[in-house]
């Protein structure tokens, strides 16, 4: 058996740090922040680790935060019972590499989850939770500010679709 020596990683720099980096740096709420106030993020989140088919959270919980995608892949579910009141799971959509989701969380008091999130292959996922986003405004006042403009603006545009899908869904019912 050979031992790898202790010095062959010391040049190569730590991947995950720097995906982490890379996946705030890219993502729409951060990408009007500073590289020191990324690496000031990047100290606050959580990173997590799922395996195929593990839960994220399920539709009815509190929600506490959003989670951004590094690696792999995840399915959006909606549950809602039938007239034998048996619970059916809806496929939503599927989310990979830099999507993120739960972001409704951040700014709902005790909002509870509308859809489940599984993981659909081994995933590793960056939590950004509402403790998090409070010690940003505290320690950054600025990137809080730029964090929250940017939040409302995904909120608006999520809002909008959804009320244009309702709009559709109406017209196609009343055919």
């Amino acid at each position: 058996m050979m031992l790898q020596p202790m010095w062959d990683n010391l040049f190569r720099g730590d991947k995950t740090k720097k995906t982490i980096f890379s996946t705030l740096k890219g993502n729409t709420l951060f990408k009007d922040l500073s590289d020191y106030q990324i690496r000031l993020i990047q100290n606050l989140v959580n990173i997590r680790h799922y395996r195929a088919g593990e839960v994220v959270f399920h539709q009815g919980e509190v929600g506490v935060g959003m989670y951004m995608i590094v690696k792999g892949t995840v399915d959006i579910f909606v549950e809602e019972a039938n007239l034998k009141q048996d619970i059916q799971q809806n496929f939503v959509t599927h989310l990979r590499e830099d999507d993120f989701f739960g972001e409704m969380a951040l700014v709902e008091e005790d909002g509870r989850r509308t859809a489940s999130v599984v993981c659909r292959e081994d995933s590793t996922l960056i939590g950004f939770f509402k403790p998090d986003l409070f010690e940003i405004i505290n320690r950054s006042p600025d990137a809080g500010v730029k964090i929250l403009f940017r939040l409302s603006q995904v909120l608006a545009t999520r809002l909008s679709e959804t009320t244009s899908l309702i709009k559709t869904l109406k017209s196609k019912a009343h055919r």
